[in-house]
């Protein structure tokens, strides 16, 4: 009995000693393409894989050539955040293509005029087969360590398409990330009314950065320690706004742009540090950006 309990205080004295290593924990990582002012997002960890948004159709051949590059051949989902043109504008060539998707996942609430049988989600996925879920604030989907959370919307808009967008909250034992959307300050307010919007660590910033969306309160409520502007400033001259540069600047939050990249900007998360890459794969080049993750 002696020796056994001798054993386990060993045993124990060594974990608090970090003298027997901890199971390494799974990589949280986000893409965000380069396909102009659109969004295309994928989202990994462990073995999971979503992809949120699909740019436009002009610019899926991008989005295909970087999942070949990363080895991506199969999405446990596609999320389109709302039915702009710039966010679903490639769904329908990328249900179509060798890619294949287990399902896929839209916004409960969309404009009146987009209804069931004009809806692009719906198109899309009819054609081939392919089941829609529809989420708003309150949902999950699993994801691999951890969780992804469906922050918004909570309630419809019937005036703008941006306020009927999906916020999502992903977050593992490696960190958080806050994927925004096209948010606007409406929404923002539902938000932060509710008091859903938390800490991440890395926030996309929403709605290509225009001024009508990223208020000062939401980055108090979420103090990213990296910011990701997915625009073009040549597409939408207003994108990035100066004040939601100046904004991020004031609080100190390093900003990286999707159009000042080739391909776009990769984000890894894992053992306590997060690493900004200008290229879709770690392994083609140092870090452009490296920081300590914040306890959560």
């Amino acid at each position: 009995m002696k020796k056994a309990l001798s054993l386990l205080a060993a045993v124990l004295a060594a974990l608090q000693l970090g003298g027997i290593p901890s199971a390494r924990a799974e990589s949280l990582s986000l893409f965000v393409f380069n396909v102009g002012k659109a969004d295309c997002l994928l989202l990994r960890s462990g073995e999971t894989a979503y992809l949120i948004d699909t740019g436009r159709g002009r610019t899926f051949d991008l989005v295909e050539k970087g999942l070949a590059d990363l080895g991506v051949t199969h999405l446990d989902g596609v999320l389109i955040t709302h039915t702009d043109s710039d966010h679903v504008g490639g769904l329908k060539k990328l249900l179509k293509s060798d890619i294949t998707v287990d399902r896929v996942y839209a916004s409960a609430f969309y404009l009146p005029e987009k209804d069931d049988e004009k809806n692009p989600v719906l198109k899309a996925a009819d054609k081939q087969e392919i089941s829609v879920r529809f989420l708003q604030g309150g949902d999950s989907l699993p994801l691999s360590g951890g969780s992804l959370e469906v922050l918004g919307p909570l309630r419809a808009a019937a005036d703008k398409e941006d306020s009927n967008s999906l916020v999502l909250l992903a977050r593992t034992a490696s960190g958080s990330m806050l994927l925004a959307g096209d948010m606007e300050f409406p929404e923002e307010s539902d938000l932060l009314t509710a008091g859903v919007l938390t800490r991440a660590d890395v926030l996309k910033v929403g709605n290509h950065g225009d001024d009508d969306a990223t208020s000062e309160a939401l980055l108090s409520a979420v103090q990213p320690q990296v910011a990701i502007i997915s625009t073009s400033t040549e597409e939408k001259s207003s994108t990035p706004a100066a004040r939601v540069l100046r904004l991020l600047e004031k609080w100190q939050i390093p900003v990286f742009q999707t159009q000042e990249t080739e391909s776009g900007v990769l984000v890894i998360l894992q053992d306590g540090t997060g690493r900004v890459y200008a290229s879709p794969s770690a392994e083609s080049g140092d870090p452009l950006y490296t920081f300590s993750l914040s306890a959560q």
